[in-house]
């Protein structure tokens, strides 16, 4: 195997201390958390007093100023375990940082320490009932009132961390005659009247990630909650398209994890499992189909390694994102759908950690923009264009 080099000794360290810290506080919960489909509240706060949350953000925010490979591993880790009911990520890597990045002095210190903290927990709101990986048919509408504020109508769905969110980055159209050049980012908070949390949704995987609908009725939004200020009224899109190329890499870390976890899971099953006599793994067919998932999680691998030094000096193009995030969710799906095979029906036990395996990853060839929109944006890159 290649050894990897991404990290340093602190990098290793910190992977040792998050791995005690999920073996302590989430492995012992987590099957319960599937089966109330939601983790409890209290592993958010545990995760920010031990420094887990918002790790990139500068200390004066209550972050630790450190590099992204921190947050890298955390992905990693919790892909590996199977604990897809962990939001960290999409709080930590994608909220905070639209904050961080366009957000105003004072929106910086009033909510990113919170977050920090595990006080709040942050979630983003892009996808409609009628408008998913078409970021620019969104119907949200925030209208400027007299007063300054924005009148807030619409509704999300599949809002990943949506049913503990305290604070929701919500793409709305506040000139809605202006298509994608008429969309901005508002921070809403809980308790705004007009605010509503609908019901959690019953999800063929990832079943303890409380991912929600949310409805805005006629919610009045302050002038200070529009992201980024006056100044950035009508530029949101922009800031999508700007962050979009990390999330997009986030995906592809956890797939090539969770890909990784799932072959050696199945490489201690097939050397125990006996079948006719012989252990499973004496099979030809056994050995060559796990040899060949190995090589092409491999490949995976570095390749999506590469990405991640691209993002630390950000220069990791969007197309180049788009590649990672449809190639390795696509591995991520044959991996998961060979090794359960190899589990025999066993694989199709809940009770296996390669059937929940197998569920969760399915989703990935979806959020984060499908891999259909990805195949699109890379032959946009390379100078093909549909109708």
């Amino acid at each position: 195997m290649i050894e990897r080099t991404l990290f340093s000794a602190d990098h290793d360290a910190f992977r040792d201390s998050f791995r005690r810290f999920m073996e302590r506080e989430i492995a012992p919960h987590h099957e319960a958390w599937e089966e109330q489909g939601f983790v409890d509240r209290a592993v958010w706060n545990k995760a920010g007093q031990n420094g887990f949350l918002c790790m990139t953000m500068p200390e004066q925010y209550g972050g630790a100023g450190a590099d992204k490979l921190y947050s890298v591993v955390q992905m990693e880790e919790l892909a590996r375990g199977g604990y897809s009911g962990i939001g960290f990520g999409l709080h930590s890597e994608i909220v905070a940082p639209y904050i961080l990045h366009y957000g105003t002095a004072e929106q910086k210190q009033r909510w990113l320490p919170r977050l920090a903290s595990g006080e709040l927990v942050g979630a983003i709101a892009m996808s409609e009932p009628a408008a998913g990986s078409d970021l620019q048919g969104i119907k949200a509408t925030a209208l400027r009132q007299p007063d300054g504020s924005y009148l807030l109508h619409g509704s999300k769905t599949f809002i990943t961390n949506g049913w503990h969110a305290d604070l929701v980055i919500v793409v709305a159209k506040t000139d809605p005659q202006a298509g994608a050049k008429g969309t901005s980012l508002l921070l809403v908070e809980r308790g705004m009247h007009g605010f509503q949390y609908g019901k959690r949704l019953k999800k063929l995987g990832l079943k303890a990630q409380d991912t929600a609908e949310l409805f805005f009725d006629g919610v009045r939004v302050p002038a200070e909650n529009l992201l980024g200020g006056a100044a950035f009224e009508n530029k949101g899109f922009v800031c999508l398209m700007e962050q979009l190329p990390w999330e997009r890499l986030q995906i592809a870390v956890t797939a090539v994890a969770a890909a990784q976890a799932a072959i050696e899971g199945t490489v201690r099953y097939v050397k125990d499992r006996q079948v006719f006599g012989q252990p499973v793994a004496a099979f030809q067919n056994t050995r060559y189909t796990l040899a060949e998932l190995q090589t092409q999680v491999q490949v995976a691998r570095v390749f999506v390694d590469k990405c991640v030094e691209l993002i630390a000096r950000d220069r990791l193009d969007t197309a180049t994102a788009s590649m990672a995030k449809y190639w390795t969710t696509d591995l991520q799906c044959r991996v998961m759908d060979e090794c359960l095979q190899l589990h025999g029906g066993y694989g199709y036990m809940w009770d296996y950690p390669i059937a929940r395996a197998y569920a969760d990853a399915r989703v990935q060839r979806i959020y984060g923009g499908t891999n259909e929109i990805m195949k699109e944006v890379i032959s946009r890159a390379m100078g093909l264009c549909g109708k």
